[in-house]
């Protein structure tokens, strides 16, 4: 046969699998009625099981591939009768009723002082907000917690360091809502006491992420890097020291405001350097054209369970832009798993899609739907 023959072969197996396909799924819709009435849950893994273990084997040597094509027939289906019978209950509501800004935010949560990076940020989102500075993550998560902040905001990952593994595994365990985000170019120097000679630093102080982004710096100098608790912090502390042979690794405001020298500009590894901060709140709040949805979730310990997941968002279309994976505390091996995508919750496709996965899922929380600034 010619590869046209072939080909036209094909368009016409094509041609009868479709309708096929849509049977298939109005038998689906009768399920979805069936269930309904008889008060049954939409997820009936063992029968799944059972139909891909037939079917893989019926297949012969396609039997992996055979799997995935019934795998994802049966994701379609679960999901159109979720969204038949309304699945969510409480979140669709929560989802529903959710304001578009926070009614005050006088009192965010910050990392570090003045000067800080986290605060450069806040002043982009949030320009009359007071600050409330803290030396952890863990104190902004515990100031949201207690009522002492409105909000707080939080570095989550730096385009060369990668993420900030702390704080991902504090949104896993507080489950705070996520309301803004932004993303801030950083520009770090090398800052030190007045009439310091740059030739006598030997040892330098920053955050861990900060002295992760200028890594090749600190190297090609033999610098002995110290961690401190943010930016802004070293470079007070080595404005109250006033000695030789320190410095600090932090933002060019921090070096003005604590009175320091600037010996070096933009050490950094990368000239493209940028840090995306997130605001979390105990309220969801969710803005008319939000853009961004958060969620977090772990999977069942079955071959395939991720990529049935991820297919339901490639189904709708909706774009991932980013998977963290966060080992459970005391769980052995077991991971919660971090999702950020495109979308708005106001489209009934996405809020369909959220709530069936909030009724499936074990540790199912959706972290919110909210808009980022450049």
């Amino acid at each position: 046969m010619t590869l046209d023959e072939i080909r036209k072969e094909i368009d016409g197996i094509d041609a009868q699998l479709l309708p096929l396909f849509i049977r298939r799924m109005e038998c689906a819709k009768q399920v979805a009625a069936v269930k309904k009435e008889r008060n049954l849950p939409v997820f009936n893994g063992g029968r799944e099981q059972e139909i891909l273990e037939r079917i893989g084997g019926q297949a012969g040597e396609y039997g992996g591939e055979t799997r995935i094509l019934y795998s994802n027939m049966m994701d379609m289906s679960r999901a159109l009768q979720y969204s038949l019978l309304g699945s969510g209950g409480e979140l669709r509501e929560t989802i529903q009723a959710a304001g578009a800004a926070p009614e005050k935010a006088d009192k965010i949560a910050c990392l570090g002082e003045n000067g800080s990076f986290s605060h450069e940020a806040l002043g982009l989102l949030y320009p009359k907000a007071a600050p409330q500075f803290y030396p952890g993550f863990g104190g902004i998560f515990a100031a949201v917690a207690n009522g002492d902040a409105d909000l707080g905001i939080l570095p989550v990952e730096n385009s060369s360091a990668g993420s900030v593994s702390e704080v991902y595994d504090l949104i896993l365990k507080y489950r705070f809502y996520i309301v803004a985000a932004t993303s801030l170019h950083v520009h770090q120097c090398l800052a030190a006491a007045k009439k310091v000679d740059v030739r006598s630093i030997g040892t330098v102080y920053s955050h861990p992420q900060a002295l992760s982004q200028c890594s090749d710096y600190i190297a090609k100098n033999d610098l002995r890097a110290l961690p401190c608790s943010n930016t802004a912090m070293a470079a007070q502390m080595i404005a109250q020291r006033q000695e030789a042979g320190i410095a600090a690794i932090c933002s060019e405001y921090a070096a003005k405001e604590y009175k320091l020298q600037i010996l070096e500009r933009d050490i950094q590894n990368s000239s493209n350097n940028c840090t995306r901060f997130i605001v979390i709140s105990r309220r969801l709040f969710i803005p008319d054209r939000a853009q961004k949805i958060s969620l977090c979730f772990s999977l069942l310990h079955k071959t395939g369970t991720l990529y049935s997941v991820l297919a339901r968002f490639a189904a709708l279309g909706l774009n991932l832009t980013k998977i963290e994976s966060r080992p459970i505390q005391d769980k052995n091996f077991e991971y919660d798993f971090y999702l950020d995508f495109t979308g708005n919750v106001r489209e009934g496709p996405t809020l369909n899609l959220i709530c069936s996965l909030h009724d499936e899922l074990p540790r199912f929380s959706f972290l919110g739907n909210y808009t980022e600034k450049d």
